[in-house]
This record gives structure tokens, C-alpha cells and sequence, in this order.
């Protein structure tokens, strides 16, 4: 498995300034994932607590928000988890949003073709 950083811009969803941070591209994860104390900082608070299998087999209750993602000129409000320091992930719900899919190969991310309008791509 091929694992890369993007750079992302956080914020809170109603507005406001952008942390840049760079997460870890993580097909795996159903949803993206950042510090708890990035989170608090800027003001995102909990809106609910769900229940998360990790790779391991380990089960844990987290925190879950949401979060104003900015890349590639584009932004979105995105589901985000509460996590440990230096937890920085990039989930699929994230890279759904802004129509994107990973290129293994070139450890890059790409636009998603849509197959019923081919003639829609994100840039």
C-alpha cells in the first residue's frame, strides 16, 4: 500500500482563517481525521460520538465534527475526527467531496471521471 501527504487548509465551518496542515491520503479511513487540539484551536466542537474500527481490529468511541477543508481551490464542509496528536488523515468522505481519487503510482491525487458525463472533471 502506497501511503502520501497532501496539503490541506482547515477552518471552522462558518468562516474565518485556514490552518494549512499536511495529511496522510488514507483510503482506509471513512472519514478524515485531525487533532483534538487542532480541532479546539480552531473553536470546531463535537456534534456527536461514534464508534470507529481501526486497522488493528481495536474499537474506539471518538468525537466527530465538522470542519471547512480548503485544497485545490476549492472548499468543503467535511465530516472530521477528533484524534490523537500528529494524527493528520485524509479520508474518503473528504476526497469524495472534492471529486478526487488517488493515483498510487504517481502518489498523487487525480480528479474522478464520471462515467455517465465524462465531460465533468475536477481540476
Amino acid at each position: 500500500m502506497t501511503t502520501f501527504g497532501v496539503a490541506i487548509q482547515v477552518g471552522h465551518p462558518a468562516g474565518g482563517d485556514f490552518t494549512e496542515v499536511i495529511a496522510l491520503v488514507d483510503t482506509g479511513a471513512h472519514h478524515s481525521m485531525l487533532p483534538k487540539s487542532l480541532l479546539e484551536q480552531l473553536h470546531i466542537f463535537p456534534i456527536a460520538e461514534r464508534n470507529f474500527t481501526f486497522a488493528d481490529g481495536a474499537v474506539e468511541v471518538l468525537d466527530i465534527g465538522q470542519a471547512r477543508v480548503f485544497m485545490r481551490d476549492e472548499e468543503w464542509i467535511c465530516p472530521v475526527i477528533f484524534g490523537p496528536e500528529g494524527k493528520y488523515l485524509l479520508g474518503a468522505t473528504t476526497l469524495e467531496a472534492f471529486d478526487l481519487a488517488v493515483d498510487p503510482s504517481r502518489q498523487r491525487l487525480v480528479p474522478v471521471i464520471h462515467p455517465e458525463r465524462p465531460y465533468l472533471t475536477s481540476v
